[in-house]
């Protein structure tokens, strides 16, 4: 979604939370929040995947956390950009039901059903979901989006961001 030229079509504003995320747009010289298919104007940042290989996103992903804790990820946005040997992964890997792991480059990444997944790619998910949502709305195609970070990400945090930003599209 990352683009460094003119822009000849909608830009999409993305906020990318930890526990949830929106869509918005420019009409005119208001804003608009994108309800998504579920008529919220907000998106829980949650994915899941079942036992069966099926991936959710938002709501869905969210109804069924209870039942399939290990496959359900969730504020991944604070794993973004960080390695597996920060203490802050350290406290995490104590509270949350799904599996933390140590990449071969020592990133913190997921783990769920024997299949890795990078936070980045984590969030890219939601990010699809967000343009999906924004592309119902226009009935056309989004090719460039700003993502929000916050203020306190560090460099690799940023990039990371990006990096789930190009792979959502």
């Amino acid at each position: 979604m990352a683009s460094l030229g003119p822009s000849q079509g909608d830009i999409i504003g993305i906020d990318l939370g930890t526990t949830n995320s929106c869509v918005a747009m420019m009409e005119g010289r208001t804003y608009r929040v994108i309800e998504n298919s579920e008529g919220s104007r907000t998106t829980p940042s949650v994915v899941a995947f079942t036992s069966e290989g099926q991936m959710l996103v938002g709501a869905p992903a969210r109804r069924q956390a209870v039942q399939n804790p290990k496959g359900t990820f969730f504020a991944t946005k604070r794993l973004i950009g960080r390695r597996y040997s920060d203490p802050a992964t350290k406290r995490d890997i104590e509270t949350v039901p799904y599996k933390i792991i140590e990449a071969a480059n020592g990133d913190t990444w997921v783990e769920t059903y024997g299949k890795k997944y990078s936070p980045s790619q984590i969030g890219s998910f939601v990010l699809m979901k967000m343009k999906s949502t924004a592309e119902t709305y226009l009935n056309r195609k989004v090719d460039e989006a700003v993502i929000t970070v916050p203020a306190y990400f560090n460099d690799a945090q940023r990039q990371a961001t990006k990096d789930a930003g190009k792979i959502a599209g």
